[in-house]
């Protein structure tokens, strides 16, 4: 009986919460919220909702390149309800598939760079002497650096280092790295600020008194303590990350144009701009706009939720 009135009792603390309260509150929130889990949703069933496979040659002809939006020309073609183009993609396949591998980019670095923030932030704190010295310093030297030259700079060592077919084959785990080592100082000087407050509190002092070693009480104890602060930044950031995979992608140094993402889609698109196929490259940019407005809007609400002080 007990088992089967705990998720009860769990979803009655949440709808009972301040931060739920906030949430239904506030219509704009609840307006990005929906339209983040339809993009979300839509991309990551793009296999199965998207009318075509758009990156597969064997389904593609160049008869069907270049047809014009259904809803603005009598040339268009409802099979392709956003157009091709050059190659005879249908434009809104693309963009479903696109996103998700913008979405896939975004979430693995926010990923990447939480768990190394995190990490150092937490050796930082704790230990401080020299360790915190040495870490926060790389970290104020980093911070001099937009993280779009930085993740540019690692994407540019890679290239010098390995040949240009096998800089393809593994381009997503590259601009994965690349833009998780550019956003990692953000979560460690948090995490860093939050445990010199936790380490003196009364439970950590306790933990330290039955012997318990510093990784344990780091792990088990503070770590619990500093996820607030760290999950609005996550959020916040994964609009960051998408925006900067889609800023290389269009500098040409980003996913290759075989499995091309938001950011390739417009680089591609912009190339044919000014022959007047602007629906090649306008629908993924309105498609991207809206994404990272949405998870913004979050990461705001969220931001402002979790503050004591604003309650």
């Amino acid at each position: 009986m007990a088992d089967s009135s705990a998720p009860a009792g769990w979803l009655h603390r949440m709808t009972d919460s301040d931060v739920w309260w906030s949430f239904k509150s506030s219509p704009l929130t609840v307006t990005a919220a929906v339209a983040t889990i339809l993009i979300v949703a839509i991309a990551f069933l793009s296999p199965i909702l998207a009318p075509h496979t758009p990156f597969d040659p064997a389904t593609l002809s160049l008869s069907d390149g270049l047809k014009p939006p259904v809803l603005i020309s009598s040339d268009g073609d409802w099979t392709f309800p956003l157009g091709t183009d050059d190659q005879g993609r249908d434009i809104l396949s693309s963009i479903m598939y696109g996103t998700r591998l913008s979405l896939v980019v975004g979430i693995a670095s926010v990923v990447v760079a939480m768990t190394l923030g995190i990490t150092l932030g937490l050796l930082s704190g704790y230990l401080g002497g020299a360790v915190d010295a040495v870490i926060m310093r790389i970290a104020d030297v980093q911070l001099t650096f937009p993280a779009i030259l930085v993740a540019l700079l690692i994407d540019g060592v890679v290239r010098t280092v390995i040949s240009v077919q096998r800089h393809d084959e593994i381009a997503l785990f590259v601009i994965v790295g690349a833009i998780g080592l550019s956003f990692w100082v953000q979560y460690a000087r948090t995490v860093r600020g939050s445990v010199l407050v936790e380490k003196n509190k009364e439970y950590v002092q306790a933990a330290r008194v039955i012997g318990l070693s510093p990784l344990v009480i780091m792990v088990r104890h503070v770590l619990p303590n500093v996820t607030g602060p760290v999950l609005v930044i996550a959020t916040i950031n994964l609009g960051l990350a998408i925006i900067t995979e889609a800023t290389l992608s269009f500098l040409g140094v980003g996913l290759p144009s075989t499995e091309p993402s938001l950011g390739t889609l417009i680089r591609l698109g912009n190339e044919v701009l000014q022959s007047g196929d602007w629906w090649i490259t306008v629908f993924p940019g309105v498609t991207l706009a809206a994404l990272v407005l949405a998870v913004n809007l979050l990461g705001d609400w969220l931001r402002d939720a979790l503050n004591p002080k604003l309650r």
